[in-house]
């Protein structure tokens, strides 16, 4: 702890952004870098807790306490070595991660908590632009060769691990960029893809090999990944999504949420692409859902011009702050407002989608919707189950429609299939939390493709900890 009594003098403050009216002319990141006094002080509000819960609050266990002491005494170096002990990617998840870690900051309890996500993603830019983050090039190799199939944060955090370990490590992705979600589902105004791709061209300059535009069981056959490689990580993510069955759900108009991000990413980055164009430049747009793909779609679409834009969520709107159903250091279910919100919607609680409405040639005119009354457990104060309520339907004017749900599980068909790999009751990769072992003695499965879909932290956590365990059975 740098400074005793830091948390009493400096209040929690962010770095400012760009206004609203000059950010949505482009996709470009829009959070002004902080000055080193402002993380100086922003540091110096970690207290001397006792038990630092942000650590267990973060998936992959960031010593966070010491590196806030380390930016603090201004010795960004040290915060730099720190943090990447624990940490592949900071860059990445110091811009796109919830930040579950200030959830449990111990300062939460009766202020604000430290903005440990903001001094992480400036440790790592600090240290690119002062020159002490380098690339690490292994000094001795094993022989031994592991295939990735999958560059999301998983396949790209196993790969790191395991060519730092000295094996031979050659990541295969089927779409023409390296990233996975990173690259293809989040917007460059969240996350610009100049980051990522500094990032691969280091792990290339590390000794990784990156094969593009390869789908591993048609262009790549399984025959051979099983002949070439003597360890298989599968790292493919949660790309199912999860559909809206309600009426007239095939209109013209209606898509899923990742097909519209993808191809706006695509297009910004000059990525050809041979679907129908996706555009709501002066449209009426609705945005199904409530987590961070639906926020991403409105700040997207906010960009294209559209004329109006609603968000659907079919729970009661959160509580701005916690309430006796989420204690500290649970993570709380709060009202969320991005910049995407701030950037301008309609949001619509506890309504549940019935069905498209539809002109005579099957073009989407509107959502009708019906609202809901939640019901809580009366010991848990948890929201259980709903009732529709009588006579409350009502119809959204809208010229698209994006399903925002999430995902089911990994894509079965293909490689799965053909490596003849078991699934969990969920349609997961089935690998335990321990091994990260398949049915398949040499094939492991890590992150979204196992797991289930969840946080980019998280992905990073399990490509590490799947590393270790190919690591161990290579050796």
């Amino acid at each position: 702890m740098g400074k005793p009594d830091g948390f009493l003098l400096y209040d929690r403050e962010l770095p400012a952004k760009e206004k609203v009216a000059e950010r949505i002319t482009n996709y470009k990141e829009f959070i002004r870098r902080p000055s080193e006094e402002l993380l100086n002080h922003q540091a110096a509000r970690c207290m001397d807790c006792g038990i630092p819960f942000c650590q267990n609050g973060c998936p992959l266990g960031n010593v966070i306490p010491e590196f806030n002491d380390a930016v603090y005494q201004k010795h960004w170096e040290k915060a730099y070595t720190i943090l990447m002990s624990t940490n592949n990617f900071p860059e990445f998840t110091g811009r796109v991660c919830p930040a579950p870690c200030e959830s449990a900051c111990v300062l939460g309890i009766n202020s604000r908590p430290v903005t440990i996500e903001e001094i992480e993603k400036n440790i790592v830019e600090i240290a690119f632009e002062k020159g002490f983050a380098k690339p690490q090039i292994p000094e001795f190799r094993t022989g031994k060769k592991v295939a990735v199939v999958g560059s999301g944060p998983a396949g790209m955090a196993a790969a790191y691990q395991l060519n730092q370990m000295g094996h031979e490590v050659t990541v295969f992705e089927k779409d023409p960029e390296i990233g996975g979600l990173l690259r293809f589902g989040i917007p460059d105004f969240k996350l610009d893809k100049k980051i990522i791709e500094r990032r691969v061209r280091w792990m290339a300059e590390e000794g990784i090999e990156f094969r593009t535009s390869v789908n591993v069981g048609e262009d790549y056959s399984s025959d051979d990944l099983n002949r070439n490689f003597d360890a298989i990580v599968l790292a493919m993510g949660s790309t199912v999504p999860k559909d809206l069955r309600v009426y007239n759900r095939e209109a013209r108009g209606v898509y899923f949420a990742m097909d519209y991000l993808r191809q706006s990413n695509k297009r910004i980055s000059g990525i050809p692409y041979t679907e129908e164009d996706i555009l709501t430049h002066g449209k009426k747009v609705v945005v199904i859902g409530g987590g961070d793909t639906a926020s991403d779609c409105i700040g997207t679409a906010n960009r294209q011009g559209a004329k109006e834009i609603y968000q659907i969520y079919y729970k009661p709107e959160q509580p701005a702050e916690r309430d006796e159903t989420m204690p500290w250091p649970t993570v709380p279910m709060l009202l969320q407002v991005t910049s995407s919100h701030e950037e301008g919607c309609v949001r619509k609680w506890a309504v549940n989608s019935k069905g498209f409405e539809t002109d005579q040639n099957g073009n989407l005119t509107g959502l009708k919707l019906v609202e809901v009354e939640w019901h809580r457990d009366p010991v848990t104060r948890q929201f259980v189950n709903y009732n529709e309520k009588p006579g409350s339907e009502f119809v959204i004017e809208c010229d698209i429609a994006f399903i925002a749900l999430g995902y089911k599980h990994v894509e079965h068909q293909g490689l799965v299939e053909q490596l003849d790999i078991h699934l969990d009751t969920k349609g997961n990769l089935m690998g335990d939390d321990v091994e990260f072992r398949t049915n398949q003695q040499k094939v492991f499965a890590c992150g979204d493709a196992r797991k289930g879909q969840s946080l980019v932290v998280w992905a990073i956590a399990e490509g590490r900890k799947c590393a270790e365990k190919v690591d161990e059975f290579l050796t």
